[in-house]
């Protein structure tokens, strides 16, 4: 396990970089299935990819509950780092979370473990960031939905390989539901709840 000094530092230029990348991840999900690059972190722990990094570093803080998968949770660096640079405390129950850290796709839960808020306050639901393969490889997935002009093409290699399917659940809860946010590398691609799909491609 890695000493406070020993851990991987955030952002060299905090504000900047987090403005940077707020408006990468709100673009994100007002474009569902567009890639959009995200402001690089100095460091990042263990399993963690730099742009689950600068999330993180932007977007978590005292009062966001968070759920690591077991990958993440394994990984003592990623913990330390995470509480030290956010303060975010980490939950064992995924239905109480604002966001989720998965590392391993293969082993997602299933959603409806997380939190789907409410018709009053939909906000108060999960927003699940999945790190995949790559961008640019794989299957292609069509989309449709608010901010998609017409349909949008995503081609990602990624774990798990029904995410699109698991995720038509939310068309019957909206306003209820989960986003999700996938993330390869630095870079990332949301799918909000009201995006949908309309056919997947091998």
């Amino acid at each position: 396990m890695a000493t406070i000094a020993e851990l991987p530092p955030g952002f060299a230029g905090k504000v900047l970089s987090a403005q940077s990348t707020f408006r990468s991840v709100m673009d994100a999900m007002a474009r569902p299935g567009s890639i959009n690059r995200i402001a690089p972190v100095a460091g990042t722990p263990g399993a963690m990819m730099r742009g689950t990094a600068a999330i993180a570093l932007t977007l978590f803080d005292h009062d966001t509950p968070l759920w690591l998968d077991r990958e993440m949770a394994g990984s003592s660096d990623v913990v330390t780092w995470l509480k030290f640079h956010t303060g975010a405390p980490i939950v064992a129950e995924p239905s109480i979370c604002g966001f989720a850290l998965i590392a391993d796709g293969g082993a997602l839960p299933a959603l409806e473990r997380f939190a789907l808020g409410s018709n009053e306050y939909p906000d108060r639901s999960t927003t699940v960031i999945i790190q995949v393969g790559d961008f640019g490889a794989g299957d292609t997935f069509r989309l449709r939905g608010p901010g998609i002009d017409g349909m949008a093409s995503l081609q990602a290699r990624m774990q798990p390989a029904d995410l699109f399917e698991r995720l038509q659940n939310n068309e019957t809860l909206f306003p209820r539901g989960i986003d999700v946010v996938l993330v390869a590398d630095d870079a990332i691609v949301a799918i909000p709840r009201t995006a949908r799909l309309v056919r997947k491609e091998s």
